[in-house]
């Protein structure tokens, strides 16, 4: 028994318990509907018409029981329709079933034929009923408001019976990923799948999740990024591959942030960042076309127009765009930190001392980022946070490098590929002996892509465009977890409260 238990679930187990003592199976194993409800809908005046019997599945969602007669609603994937069984119309053990066995939240199966009702809707009459799945715990009647946020997110199945737009979300989120994924297979790109166990984490600057492979006794790390994988498929003669995939990052949890996300990662070989940010532009703009018929959306309390060209601006710019009074701000990458401390003073003070670096990438992160409503692209990054990208020839302190921003989020990130293996090798050596000092997100020395890079990979710039964010934004969803089917969560160790016992009380609205 469950802790949570209470009367209704074992009154309802109790009516599972009989209906097997009666040979009523309450699980049946198979029972093939002809139509889907969104289908009798569709073609209600020819069913009709034609008096055929069709058969249809749902889960019951609300219920009037009247003696002899009884009206219900069943709900599959499609939508909902509603239902009528009377006693003189279906078999007496049909009828005997649905009087003394069934409740709201019940799974069923109802095979009839379609009419209209005098009230004007559509409805199965039934010729014979069953029950397909025994629900022995009721559905909750309230199930919204923020305080019932984390246990929607505990209990997605059963959001999903409930709010349909929470389904809605989901379906949206599938059509995004198939016309990511369409969209760059016609431009030429190779799907490809890289491992998820990396005996070296690297591609990204983040804390990897560590595991332990018995059978070769080595440790492993779920990866953090594919890119170094991607990369070496450039050396390897593939000139256009993308990755739709999972990444982990034992990081912090928030309304942007899940340690478990997915990814579209691609390389194009003979591209630079420019390139890069031209395809990012059109692949999110034509996907957004594809799947919601507009360029137009909200986000929360925002409004952006994917239509028109995407702003660009640097770093720096950005800076003294957003900034309130540091239009003259003259900000540069080789200050001192003293000097850039001083700089910076009237606007921002820094909550830590660091290189220059960190103190601009600070001050950009919290007066900048949050304004940035987009979408905006903001170009030259430092050097010394992007390891694996290519400086600009003329300032070698700036990557070529960029990151799309909407609606104050990050949505991409890209960049031109370093593919000089003596520079690689000689990033990868600082990014070491950052870890010694204490930096646990620093990249390790990966000997093996050196050695790929040996072989020669052609000019290629990559992208990264974090689809959940994508689709939050897109589906105007306020957090990370709205978009993730199970989003990570603390364990459960409360037992239910008195109020939310009540949550679960069987106190289905009537309707007919």
């Amino acid at each position: 028994m469950l802790s949570d238990w209470n009367e209704i679930i074992r009154i309802r187990y109790e009516k599972a318990e009989k209906m097997r003592a009666e040979q009523i199976d309450p699980y049946v194993h198979r029972w093939i509907p002809t139509h889907r409800t969104a289908e009798v809908r569709a073609h209600s005046e020819k069913l009709i018409a034609s008096k055929e019997t069709v058969r249809v599945a749902g889960r019951i969602t609300a219920m009037r029981m009247m003696g002899k007669a009884s009206f219900f609603h069943i709900k599959d994937e499609t939508g909902s329709l509603q239902c009528y069984v009377k006693i003189d119309a279906v078999p007496e053990r049909a009828f005997y079933i649905l009087k003394h066995f069934t409740d709201v939240g019940d799974i069923v199966g109802v095979e009839g034929e379609v009419f209209v009702t005098r009230t004007g809707e559509l409805t199965v009459l039934a010729h014979d009923y069953i029950i397909l799945s025994k629900s022995v715990r009721p559905l909750p009647e309230k199930w919204h408001g923020l305080r019932d946020q984390e246990t929607r997110y505990r209990r997605r199945y059963v959001d999903l019976i409930v709010n349909d737009n929470v389904r809605e979300t989901f379906v949206k989120r599938s059509a995004i990923v198939s016309a990511l994924r369409n969209y760059l297979t016609n431009l030429g790109y190779l799907e490809v799948e890289t491992p998820m166990m990396h005996p070296i984490c690297g591609g990204a600057n983040a804390r990897p999740f560590k595991t332990h492979h018995n059978a070769l006794d080595i440790d492993l790390y779920l990866r953090i990024a594919p890119e170094l994988y991607l990369k070496r498929l450039m050396v390897g003669g593939f000139e256009r591959v993308f990755e739709l995939n999972r990444n982990f990052r034992n990081e912090g949890i928030s309304t942007k942030h899940n340690p478990e996300f997915t990814m579209l990662e691609l390389y194009t070989a003979y591209w630079d960042y420019r390139d890069t940010m031209n395809l990012t532009e059109n692949t999110i703009r034509e996907v957004a076309k594809s799947v919601f018929g507009t360029t137009k959306f909200s986000y929360t309390d925002q409004e952006f127009d994917l239509g028109p060209p995407f702003a660009r601006m640097t770093y720096l710019d950005a800076i003294r765009h957003f900034v309130p009074g540091a239009q003259s701000l003259d900000l540069r990458w080789d200050d001192t930190p003293d000097v850039t401390k001083g700089k910076i003073a009237p606007f921002f003070t820094p909550e830590f001392d660091g290189p220059t670096h960190q103190m601009i990438i600070e001050m950009f992160e919290t007066l900048v980022e949050p304004k940035l409503t987009g979408p905006i692209f903001i170009t030259e990054f430092p050097k010394a946070v992007s390891p694996l990208a290519k400086s600009k020839r003329e300032d070698p302190l700036v990557a070529e490098r960029f990151e799309l921003y909407i609606c104050g989020m990050e949505i991409a990130n890209g960049y031109s590929e370093l593919n000089d293996p003596a520079e690689q090798y000689q990033r990868f050596k600082e990014q070491v002996e950052a870890r010694e000092r204490g930096d646990d997100e620093a990249h390790q020395m990966d000997e093996d892509y050196i050695r790929a890079l040996e072989f020669g990979m052609p000019p290629a710039s990559g992208l990264g465009i974090g689809i959940d964010r994508l689709t939050m934004i897109l589906t105007n969803s306020p957090s990370i977890r709205d978009v993730i089917l199970f989003p990570l969560l603390k364990p459960e160790t409360t037992v239910l409260t008195a109020e939310r016992q009540e949550e679960v009380v069987d106190n289905p609205k009537e309707e007919s």
